[in-house]
């Protein structure tokens, strides 16, 4: 089947999710504005995940996996999903399921007009700490990239194939996706979505890797802003 949507599921130590996961989107699926997939990215996990990948990717005609050896990072995994797609849209949401799938068709029936769309959470249900951490490294982000994003963190994105894979990621880079999008000269829009709380596992994420290390980030971003190859080719014979 031709595929013209792939959803990228990076996931690590969730298999207390991946049930809710194969539900949530099996569903959209039946939903979805346009013929889609699912691509789970499983990063090194160490629990029962892969065990329960396999079994989904099984018995679901339209989900696939790739697995690494040993965990890789969020930028690697998100990477990945980037490379394996093989649909001309590439979609974006954590295995948490924070986000609402459904809310895809929001961001799908704004795409043909841009390169990327990307969801801003809407009465974020996530504790206090989170929030204000989030609310800050957004602030400085938008400090130095200058994207205009009010949300850059939110894990519900949706951006051209082609865009996506002249990205070039390294770790942390995925909290720059718009940012990128925007260095190749292309248009990136955000739409308000749906949030809800963690429901089941743990968060991977804490006060140094959402303040400490996206600052450093920033600072690698303007080093690849300005070293960034970025051209058109206007004729060829």
């Amino acid at each position: 089947m031709q595929y013209e949507f792939t959803i990228i599921v990076p996931l690590f130590n969730e298999e207390e999710n991946l049930l809710r996961v194969e539900q949530a989107l099996s569903d959209y699926i039946n939903k979805a504005t346009k013929t889609s997939s699912v691509l789970l990215v499983n990063d090194g996990s160490i629990d029962n995940s892969l065990t329960l990948i396999e079994e989904i990717c099984s018995r679901q005609e339209h989900f696939r996996y790739i697995s690494f050896d040993k965990n890789r990072g969020l930028s690697a995994a998100i990477k990945a999903g980037f490379d394996h797609a093989e649909s001309p849209l590439i979609g974006y949401i954590d295995s948490d399921l924070q986000t609402d799938p459904e809310d895809f068709n929001l961001l799908l029936a704004e795409i043909e007009n841009y390169d990327l769309v990307t969801g801003v959470r809407a009465n974020r249900k996530d504790r206090f700490v989170k929030n204000i951490s989030s609310k800050i490294a957004n602030n400085i982000r938008r400090s130095f990239t200058k994207d205009g994003m009010e949300d850059t963190g939110c894990p519900l994105k949706v951006i051209k194939a082609d865009y996506a894979r002249n990205i070039p990621m390294f770790q942390g880079l995925h909290r720059f996706l718009p940012a990128m999008i925007l260095l190749q000269e292309g248009t990136v829009k955000q739409v308000p979505v749906r949030h809800y709380p963690r429901l089941a596992g743990s968060p991977k994420y804490h006060l140094w890797n959402r303040l400490g290390g996206p600052l450093i980030d920033c600072f690698a971003y303007l080093w690849m802003k300005k070293k960034y190859i970025n051209y058109k080719i206007e004729k060829k014979g």
